[in-house]
């Protein structure tokens, strides 16, 4: 398969790496580029907790502009390796290959991206104090829901719902193609 000539080279890159590792799971290019417009938007340090092969990390690397960073964390050492890859000679990205919580001690961040998939690990509390104020929260993988509460496999979506909801963010759900949508929460 050859690279799409509608894609920044950093994310045909990483669809290759992803490819060749056999990793099926990643960013979608509806969420992709609208993480490259917030990206756009940011100075300072961004992070990513489950960088996968990177899709993500690049479509985020493709909106950066100056010379801010991105620090991304993957507990699998192996999609983490292949990753790393992608960004070899580039002094503005950081593939850790760890558990996220060895971003703790590297924020605040001007922009924090979560897969929504890992339930209790990226509630409100868990990483409110890791976004700098007017900072900005990305979380992706949700299906679009168009009652309240928000109800997702026949139960509340307690993380949607707590998101939505908590005074120290303002958040909008948007939906970036008509199966998924995407939370995005500011810092106040």
């Amino acid at each position: 398969m050859s690279a799409s000539p509608d894609l920044p080279d950093v994310v045909n890159r990483a669809f290759a790496v992803s490819r060749k590792a056999g990793y099926v799971s990643f960013c979608r290019n509806e969420t992709g580029r609208l993480l490259a417009t917030l990206a756009a938007t940011r100075e300072g340090t961004m992070a990513e907790f489950g960088t996968g092969c990177g899709v993500g990390t690049a479509w985020l690397r493709s909106g950066v502009r100056g010379d801010a960073k991105i620090i991304t964390a993957e507990l699998d050492a192996k999609l983490a390796g292949a990753a790393a890859e992608i960004f070899v000679d580039d002094p503005q990205v950081e593939v850790l290959a760890a558990d996220w919580s060895t971003l703790l001690d590297k924020g605040p961040f001007s922009l924090l991206f979560l897969d929504s998939g890992q339930p209790g690990e990226v509630g409100v509390d868990a990483v409110a104090d890791l976004v700098e104020d007017g900072g900005i929260v990305v979380l992706d993988d949700f299906t679009p829901c168009e009652v309240w509460p928000p109800i997702t496999g026949g139960r509340v979506d307690t993380l949607r719902e707590s998101w939505l909801t908590d005074d120290r963010f303002t958040t909008v759900e948007v939906m970036v193609a008509s199966d998924a949508s995407t939370l995005i929460a500011t810092k106040r």
